[in-house]
This record gives C-alpha cells, sequence and structure tokens, in this order.
C-alpha cells in the first residue's frame, strides 16, 4: 500500500511528464490515444495550448458562473478551464488556478502571459491544504483531479471552506458503479491514471454530504467504455465477469452549494 506522499510523487511525475512530451492526448494521465472524448474546441474561450486532453467532462457547463465572479480550478493544469472560465467572469471577475505540478504551473502561465489576462492567476498547491482565503470563491471547478487525491474528504472539506456562504461547486469527475474486478482495475489504471484512484458512486457523494454540502446534484453522467486493447490484457474470466456484473466506470459532473447560514462546520 502506497502512503499519500508516495502516491502525490507518483501523480506530479506523470503530470510533468506529459508537459514535457506533449499531445499526449490521454484522459487523466494514461497511455491510450484517447479515454475521454471531450471537446473543447467549440467553446468560447478555448486555448488549445491549455488543452492536453486531460478532462473527463466540462465542468463549466451549467455551473452558473456570472459575470463578477471569483472562480476557483483545482488542478487546473495548463489551465484550460481556468480560461473557459475567465470568459464566463469576464474582466470585472478573477480566476485562480491551483495544481501541485510545477511544470503545469509554469505551463499555465506562460499561456496566461501569451493570453494577457491580468485577473487569472496560477498558484503551487496541494487540494487538501489550499493557499486560499476562506470564503473568499463563488464557484469552485474541478476537471477530473478529485479522483487523484488521497483524502478526498479533506479535499472536499477544504472546497467547503473556501467557498463564501451560498457559493457552489461544479466538479466532473471519474467514479465506479458496482466492483469493477481487481485486475481489470489495475490494468485500466495504466491506461487512465484516474481509474485507479476512483469511488464507487455512492460512496463519492457521501463524501460531498459529510463535508456539509447542501442540493447535492448530479448534473449528467455517462459511460467511459473499457477500450478493447485494456480487455485484451485481463484474464477472459475477468472481462466475463465485467460484463455480467453490470460494473461500469463512468464520467460525472457533481454540482453541491455551501449552506447560506453561518454554521457551515463540517460533519465528519
Amino acid at each position: 500500500m502506497k502512503t499519500e506522499e508516495e502516491l502525490k510523487t507518483e501523480v506530479k511525475n506523470r503530470y510533468a511528464s506529459i508537459v514535457e512530451k506533449p499531445r499526449a492526448s490521454c484522459g487523466c494521465g494514461g497511455k491510450t490515444e484517447v479515454v475521454f472524448d471531450v471537446d473543447y474546441s467549440a467553446i468560447e474561450g478555448y486555448n488549445p495550448d491549455a488543452d492536453y486532453g486531460l478532462g473527463c467532462g466540462i465542468p463549466t457547463d451549467g455551473a452558473g458562473i456570472r459575470q463578477g465572479d471569483t472562480v476557483l480550478d483545482l488542478g487546473s493544469g495548463a489551465g484550460n478551464d481556468a480560461f473557459v472560465a475567465r470568459r464566463l467572469v469576464g474582466e470585472t471577475g478573477r480566476v485562480i488556478g491551483i495544481d501541485m505540478t510545477e511544470a503545469m504551473i509554469d505551463k499555465a502561465n506562460a499561456n496566461n502571459a501569451r493570453a494577457g489576462y491580468p485577473n487569472v492567476e496560477f498558484r503551487l498547491g496541494e487540494i487538501e491544504k489550499m493557499p486560499v482565503e476562506s470564503d473568499s470563491v463563488d464557484v469552485v471547478l474541478s476537471n477530473c483531479v478529485l479522483n487523484l487525491v488521497p483524502d478526498k474528504q479533506r479535499a472536499f472539506s477544504e472546497i467547503l471552506r473556501v467557498l463564501k456562504p451560498g457559493g457552489h461547486f461544479s466538479i466532473s469527475d471519474i467514479v465506479t458503479v458496482g466492483t469493477l474486478p481487481a485486475k481489470l482495475r489495475e490494468v485500466a489504471a495504466l491506461y487512465a491514471g484516474c481509474v485507479s484512484g476512483a469511488l464507487i458512486k455512492e460512496d463519492y457523494l457521501a463524501i460531498i454530504e459529510r463535508a456539509g454540502f447542501d442540493g447535492i446534484e448530479v448534473k449528467s453522467e455517462r459511460p467511459i467504455a473499457v477500450p478493447d486493447d485494456i480487455l485484451d490484457e485481463v484474464d477472459p474470466a475477468d472481462a466475463r465477469a465485467l460484463k455480467l456484473s453490470g460494473a461500469a466506470i463512468l464520467s460525472i459532473t457533481v454540482r453541491g452549494t455551501k449552506p447560506s447560514r453561518d454554521a457551515t462546520q463540517t460533519k465528519y
């Protein structure tokens, strides 16, 4: 069993290598050509230099971002969702990106320097301990990142802390339904790194509820097909077991709101 620090180092190294070898188009840092078919190209604010094909959804869709909002993008990478959010908040709003990989922060800053957005900034930091003031953010975004965080309960507690009362999050992530055969999960993780940290959907939503959020809602959900080249690497019995069990990998986008009342302490 790897420690939290070992897991974080592994994730940092994986994402640093993606910056060094761009255009891998590998959802969540795996080795397939396409895992998550998410097309940003028609979205206002899209910057192709910031898109490494690492997202499993489009969390800005239906996020309720308004002109003048302060938006926080967790695991901001090269800035893809942050730049889309900047288009929505306008010149009077603010966008902050947080990522724990220095190479990604450097790439995002370079992209932002070319774009010339004075109200977008990127900070080096971890989601479980964000360098962000409490009660300072209107909307929190994240795209296929929370599944990589070892302490998800602490991560959602931090999201609650930084949101203003009445503020909300819109997070795209990977979850599972049912139990994936152990060997299949192991092999799938080589193709899409986020699969290794994915929780069962009900457990994931329970963590959000325990953190203290209201109005928790799955805004969108779609299955992630397991490519044939993954199934070819597992025992045929495991492949058959997957088909018979009804287990699946899902991409979901979840929204939740910080209560407006003063008492917003976590419940766990």
